[in-house]
């Protein structure tokens, strides 16, 4: 009886195993085993074992294109994260700040952005507002006197356009995020350190960055998943070009995989993304570690 009490609990949680396993794990392992051989679409099921072959490449050779597409992915995800960060605390700030009037409304218009299909507000964005002849960007340069821009023909115009389209669909998480650990601040810190003559900066650096850092860094975590590997919205405006200027790693595996068809290279690229992914996972997770210690 006490043997079947004890795996009781396991036979309850077995079928969410299977689907993890068959959803997630073994997705994962086919495609480092992929990895390893050099299968493309042309010679589906005629490939050979190569072994590291495809990482070496992908890291070594500059002309393989993967160097590159990594340095963009690096400068976009930390230009993303970094002013979405500091934008959304500033956002967050504005709409808890003491009389502020129609502060649910704001919330609320705040999250249009992010609750919008991300294929329909790329499309608007893409051709009502970058489109050279008829954007809307474009109209009001003319107006002012200046000359036409292709935004999303030309290397910086293209990877900024992007960038913003990116920063305008994922800040209302982020602000809603800090917004509500805000909220649980307990107020009467402020008092007692505006008591002691502590300015605006001073408070903020001593009190609320420190009570929001344990509480957002999960947001944070999972928004710099969410930025490195994101694909719509510069395959749908970009297509990672002009040349080469918005191409991501993320956009480097695909045009890898089903551009040349070459799915044991792509794979290798896919599994060189989790690793680092699981790297940046493992620096936050000890960054919090540290926190929660001297928070005790």
């Amino acid at each position: 009886m006490k043997q079947k009490r004890k795996l009781t609990p396991y036979l309850y949680s077995a079928p969410a195993f299977l689907l993890i396993a068959l959803v997630i794990v073994f997705p994962i392992l086919y495609t480092a085993y992929i990895s390893l051989t050099n299968m493309n679409l042309f010679h589906w099921a005629d490939y050979e074992i190569i072994g590291l072959e495809n990482y070496v490449r992908a890291l070594t050779k500059v002309d393989s294109g993967f160097l590159s597409a990594l340095l963009v992915t690096m400068l976009w995800t930390v230009l993303n994260m970094v002013i979405q960060v500091v934008a959304a605390y500033f956002i967050a700030l504005g709409l808890n700040r003491e009389g502020l009037k129609g502060r649910r409304i704001y919330k609320t218009l705040l999250m249009f952005p992010w609750a919008m299909p991300a294929y329909v507000s790329i499309l608007l964005w893409r051709v009502g507002i970058y489109n050279t002849e008829f954007g809307l960007l474009n109209k009001i340069l003319v107006e002012i006197g200046l000359s036409k821009v292709n935004f999303l023909s030309t290397n910086v115009p293209a990877f900024l356009s992007c960038m913003v389209l990116n920063l305008w669909m994922a800040l209302p998480f982020m602000i809603m995020t800090i917004d509500g650990a805000l909220q649980s601040i307990d107020k009467s810190s402020y008092e007692s350190a505006q008591m002691e003559g502590a300015g605006f900066w001073a408070k903020h650096f001593h009190i609320t960055v420190p009570a929001l850092r344990v509480v957002i860094m999960p947001a944070v975590i999972m928004t710099t998943f969410t930025t490195f590997k994101q694909f719509d919205i510069i395959y749908l405006l970009t297509g990672g070009g002009p040349a080469n200027a918005t191409t991501t790693v993320p956009i480097y595996a695909y045009n890898m995989g089903w551009g040349t068809k070459l799915l044991g290279r792509s794979s290798a690229v896919t599994m060189l993304i989790l690793a680092f992914l699981m790297l940046v996972c493992v620096v936050y997770f000890t960054i919090i570690g540290k926190w929660e210690k001297e928070d005790k």
